[in-house]
């Protein structure tokens, strides 16, 4: 009993009367990060799963609990601000926009269009290369690194004096930050089960309003401010980039780069929440590159509705996270006003995230909510193509609505994470998902035409379309989804013991070839 003794919490005895296993997890800093990058965290998890099923299940269950709520205390907060500071890096353009930018970096015409651009073409770029890098390195110390650089950057485009200088700043800034969506797409998956997911990736996206909020403030005081030595529109970006740096420390020493490390976890919780993912039927992280995983996933009908809605998400966010500022403007208030306005979008944002991320974890409405969340947007945009000029206030509300976008998006964005087994499929489809995303972003800004300002109906019209659009895909896939299950179990495709199914998760099988795996609608 020795070591029973040793466990970090207290803890019934295992199955078969065994003593408590210990997980083999390294302790010491050197050790933790040596492991890190070494060990396999499938063949971690692995052993740390089977360790667990010596245990009762009831016990297992009641101790699931603490470590989840570990998990969303700790962990969870740390991804919302990170996700809220690279959301307030890319925002910082629209901000900006409204103190001078476009005059002091001699922008003409559409120029202002192709800088917002400029952030999705480096992050398509960098989209596919990150998520294979992702898969094959720790996920935590690869993000509290590139915080650094990433804070550096965006400090930069307060140096920069012409349209190409900011061009490039920015196709370099979206390079740097492809990596945060698709990383935290792949965390949420290791650790949180798929009933949890939804939820808990909109807590994270819905930090996009929180940073809408501080984003409004910061550039209404920053509209204050006299006498400085650098115009009101460059110290948005020395601040931002500032408090970027500043908070990579934190990710590089705390964030998890899975359960199976979680330096916030004693060894039998680690040993728990691997339990808790292995019912994902995903396992953990598989380093090896598959090459028929590739090759089914381009094979895969799915695939491309899933690319499709990454089209279209990415067209609406393109559009509306570029152009608040300027929609605003033009209904006839000053640059400071402006600002103060876009502040309540924050917190539409905020509240849509988390109503409807509450609503997905019901069962079989995961989709549905993808399309009920998309109401929001188009009532906004008919009533921006409607209402006339003489009520400013309520076209104002109208584009308050447009920030409930990120409701759609951030479920769109938990579909291929969920639905796709197979450590190198699900990566696949995860890049290409988000080259698809950014080349939408790429095209969103480009609808809004400068001779049509400042009501801008053909981008109005187009973004409703594409609203259509997203909620034809999905009205598609779900159903695809859905009759895949039934027959699924109809076949009564089930191991002989629950065990099995779950150590089968570790094995790298894509949804296809587990049969046991169940899609999520």
């Amino acid at each position: 009993m020795a070591d029973a003794e040793k466990a970090p919490v207290e803890v019934t005895q295992p199955r078969a009367e065994e003593s408590t296993p210990q997980t083999g997890t390294v302790t010491s800093k050197a050790g933790f990060w040596k492991a890190s990058f070494v060990n396999d965290p499938n063949e971690l998890g692995r052993d740390l799963l089977t360790k667990a099923l010596e245990f009762d299940e009831a016990q297992l269950e009641r101790d699931s609990i603490k470590v989840r709520k570990k998990l969303d205390f700790i962990v969870l907060p740390m991804m919302m601000t990170t996700y809220m500071l690279s959301f307030l890096d890319k925002q910082t353009l629209n901000y900006s926009n409204a103190y001078g930018l476009q005059a002091d970096t001699h922008m003409k015409g559409n120029d202002y269009s192709w800088v917002a651009s400029a952030l999705y073409f480096g992050w398509l770029v960098g989209a596919y290369p990150w998520n294979i890098i992702l898969q094959r390195y720790p996920v935590g110390k690869l993000l509290g690194c590139m915080l650094f650089v990433w804070g550096t950057v965006c400090m930069l485009q307060a140096a920069v004096f012409s349209f190409s200088g900011f061009f490039a700043i920015r196709f370099f800034l979206g390079m740097l930050e492809a990596c945060i969506s698709p990383a935290f797409v792949i965390l949420s998956s290791m650790l949180w089960t798929r009933e949890e997911q939804a939820l808990r990736t909109s807590f994270w996206l819905s930090t996009n309003g929180v940073s809408s909020i501080l984003g409004a403030l910061l550039a209404y005081g920053s509209g204050h401010a006299v006498n400085l030595a650098v115009p009101n529109w460059k110290l948005i970006y020395l601040i931002v980039g500032a408090l970027t740096f500043a908070w990579g420390f934190v990710i590089l020493i705390y964030l998890p780069d899975g359960p199976h490390n979680a330096k916030m976890l004693t060894e039998y919780e680690q040993m728990i929440a691997v339990w808790r993912v292995s019912k994902n039927r995903m396992g953990i992280k598989h380093r090896a590159i598959v090459k028929y995983h590739i090759k089914e996933a381009l094979l895969d009908g799915k695939t491309y509705l899933l690319l499709a809605m990454g089209v279209a998400t990415g067209i609406l966010n393109g559009g509306v996270a570029n152009f608040a500022s300027s929609l605003i403007k033009g209904f006839g208030f000053d640059a400071l006003r402006t600002s103060l306005l876009q502040t309540p979008g924050g917190a539409f944002e905020l509240i849509g995230c988390m109503a409807f991320g509450w609503v997905a974890t019901k069962k079989n409405m995961l989709g549905a909510t993808v399309i009920i969340s998309s109401l929001p947007g188009i009532i906004g945009l008919i009533g921006l193509l409607t209402i006339s000029i003489k009520h400013r206030y309520a076209l104002v509300a109208m584009c308050w609505l447009q920030n409930v976008l990120g409701a759609p998006i951030i479920l769109g964005w938990t579909l291929p994470g969920v639905n796709t087994a197979g450590h190198t499929k699900r990566t696949t489809v995860i890049g290409l998902f988000f080259c698809f995303y950014c080349a939408g972003n790429i095209i969103g800004p480009h609808l809004f035409l400068a001779t049509e300002a400042p009501r801008y109906f053909t981008a109005i019209k187009g973004l409703l379309g594409t609203y259509c659009a997203l909620i034809f895909f999905q009205a598609i896939y779900t159903p695809l989804c859905y009759f895949d299950n039934k027959a699924r179990d109809k076949k009564g495709l089930h191991a002989e013991r629950v065990e099995e199914e779950l150590l089968e998760g570790f094995d790298d099988l894509t949804d296809k070839e587990n049969k046991h795996f169940r899609y999520k609608v």
